[in-house]
C-alpha cells in the first residue's frame, strides 16, 4: 500500500525526498520570523546585544514539542484546534480565545504589511503606499483565488527567503566568543525591558497561531488526500503519520529558531555595538544597518523582510479564518473554493484589509506589533494549557493521546511561558 503521509497537497513533488515530508511544520517554523518577528529579535540584539541568545536555545525543544502536539491533534482527530476546544470546551472560553487570536493576527498583519513596504522603498524608492496596496491585495487574491496544492507549495519555498538572514550574518564582524557563551550562559537582568522583551520574544517565537495554523493544515491533509485518514479511525497509519510530523516539526522550528538567532547575533554585532538600542520595526533596523554593515548587508535584510512577509500573512489570516470559522461551525479550508466557503474566505479578506487600513490611520502599528508579541506569550498560556488537556484526552485522541516526554515538554513549555508573563507582570508593578 501507498504511503499516505508522501507528496501532500502541501509539499507537492519536491526533491531530495526529504522535501517530500515537508509541509506543515516547515511553512509554520518559517511563517514565524515574519517581520514582526524580525522586529521583535532585531530589538532584542541590538538593545542586550548578546545576552538573549540563550532564550532561542531553549524554546527550541519546546516549540518543537509544541507544534508536534498542535499537529497530532490535527493529523488524529481530522480536525483542527478550534474544532477541538468547540467539542470539548465552554463556548466561552472558545470565543476567548479565538477573539484573542485573530485581533493579535490582525495588528500582525498590518504591521508586516507596513514593514513590506517599508523594505521596498528603500531599495526600490517610491511612495511606500503603493505597495502597501499592493501587498495587501495580491495576499487577498492568492489565497482565495490560487489553487490549493499551487499556493501551499508557493509557501513552502519562500522560506528560502529566510536564507537571507543567514547570508546577512556572515558579512558582519562577530564576536562568536561572546555569542557562543551567552547562548549557553544566561546573563539575567532584573529589569522591566529585560523581562518584557523575553515574553516578547517568546511571544513571537512560541505564538497561538501557529497551534492553530499547523493543526488546521494537517486536518485538511486528511480531507484532501484520499488514502489519509484519521488515526482515531485509521490506527495503523499513525507510526508513518508520527515519523512524519517528527521530521517536518523539527526541520521547520530549527530552521525557525536558527534564522531568529541569526537576526539577534546580527544586530547585536552591530547595532547594538554601535549604541543603536530602539528598533521599532523590521524595515527600521534594515535602514539601520546600511552605515554600519554597508549596502548589500541592508538590501539582503530588507528584501528577506518581503520574502516572510509574503509567507506569514497567509499563515496568519488564514490561522485567523480557521480558528473563526471553526468556532462558528462554518465551511472551512484553503482546499475549498471562494463560494463553498464564503465566510472563511471573507474572514481571510477581512483580516488582511483591517490589517492593512491600520497602516492608513493614525494608530501606531509599529507599538501595537511589540504589544501584540507580549499578548501573544499571555495569551499563548491558556491556549497551551487547553491544548495539553485536549491532547491528553483519550475522548479526542482516543489510543493516541500523548504522554511520556512529549507530555512533559509539552507541560513544561506552558509553566515557561506562565512564568514568563508572571514575572513580566510583576515587573511592571514593582
Amino acid at each position: 500500500m501507498a504511503d499516505p503521509e508522501v507528496r501532500s497537497p502541501v509539499v507537492g513533488s519536491s526533491k531530495p525526498r526529504l522535501l517530500d515530508v515537508l509541509g506543515p511544520g516547515l511553512i509554520t517554523g518559517a511563517s514565524d520570523d515574519d517581520p514582526s518577528g524580525i522586529a521583535t529579535y532585531s530589538q532584542a540584539g541590538a538593545q542586550f546585544g548578546y545576552g538573549l541568545n540563550w532564550v532561542m536555545l531553549l524554546t527550541l525543544p519546546l516549540m518543537v514539542s509544541v507544534q508536534m502536539i498542535s499537529a497530532r491533534i490535527g493529523r488524529t482527530t481530522g480536525r483542527g484546534l478550534a474544532r477541538n476546544l468547540r467539542d470539548h470546551y465552554p463556548a466561552w472560553l472558545l470565543r476567548g480565545i479565538v477573539f484573542a487570536v485573530v485581533i493579535a493576527n490582525t495588528i500582525n498583519i498590518g504591521a508586516d504589511l507596513g514593514a513590506m513596504a517599508d523594505a521596498v522603498r528603500q531599495v526600490a524608492g517610491g511612495p511606500a503606499w503603493v505597495y502597501l496596496l499592493g501587498f495587501g491585495l495580491l495576499s487577498v487574491l492568492l489565497q482565495v483565488f490560487m489553487q490549493y496544492t499551487r499556493y501551499v507549495a508557493i509557501l513552502k519555498w519562500l522560506s528560502a527567503a529566510l536564507f537571507a538572514y543567514v547570508v546577512t550574518l556572515l558579512m558582519v564582524h562577530v564576536d562568536w566568543a561572546e555569542a557562543g557563551k551567552r547562548l549557553v550562559v544566561p546573563q539575567f537582568q532584573w529589569s522591566k525591558d529585560y523581562v518584557t522583551l523575553i515574553v516578547a520574544v517568546l511571544g513571537t517565537t512560541i505564538s497561538p497561531y501557529l497551534f492553530f495554523w499547523q493543526a488546521a493544515q494537517e486536518a485538511e491533509d486528511v480531507r484532501e488526500i484520499p488514502r489519509r485518514q484519521r488515526l482515531t479511525r485509521a490506527p495503523h497509519q499513525a507510526r508513518a503519520a508520527f515519523r512524519r510530523i517528527e521530521t517536518d516539526t523539527v526541520v521547520g522550528m530549527a530552521f525557525s529558531n536558527l534564522v531568529a538567532l541569526a537576526i539577534m547575533i546580527t544586530t547585536a554585532a552591530t547595532l547594538g555595538a554601535s549604541g543603536v538600542t530602539n528598533i521599532e520595526s523590521s524595515a527600521q533596523a534594515a535602514e539601520a544597518l546600511r552605515p554600519i554593515a554597508g549596502p548589500y548587508a541592508s538590501t539582503l535584510f530588507a528584501l528577506g523582510i518581503v520574502g516572510t512577509g509574503i509567507l506569514a500573512i497567509p499563515v496568519l489570516a488564514g490561522s485567523a479564518a480557521y480558528a473563526l470559522g471553526e468556532a462558528m461551525r462554518w465551511k472551512t479550508g484553503l482546499a475549498m473554493q471562494w463560494f463553498e466557503a464564503r465566510s472563511f474566505y471573507a474572514t481571510v479578506a477581512f483580516s488582511t484589509l483591517v490589517g492593512m487600513a491600520m497602516d492608513f490611520s493614525p494608530l501606531d502599528p509599529i507599538k501595537a506589533l511589540f504589544w501584540s508579541a507580549v499578548v501573544n506569550g499571555v495569551v499563548a498560556v491558556p491556549v497551551m494549557a487547553v491544548m495539553m488537556v485536549v491532547a491528553r484526552s483519550p475522548r479526542a485522541m482516543g489510543k493516541f493521546a500523548i504522554g511520556g516526554k512529549l507530555l512533559a515538554a509539552g507541560w513544561i513549555a506552558t509553566a515557561l511561558m506562565g512564568a514568563a508573563a508572571a514575572a513580566m507582570l510583576v515587573s511592571l508593578v514593582l
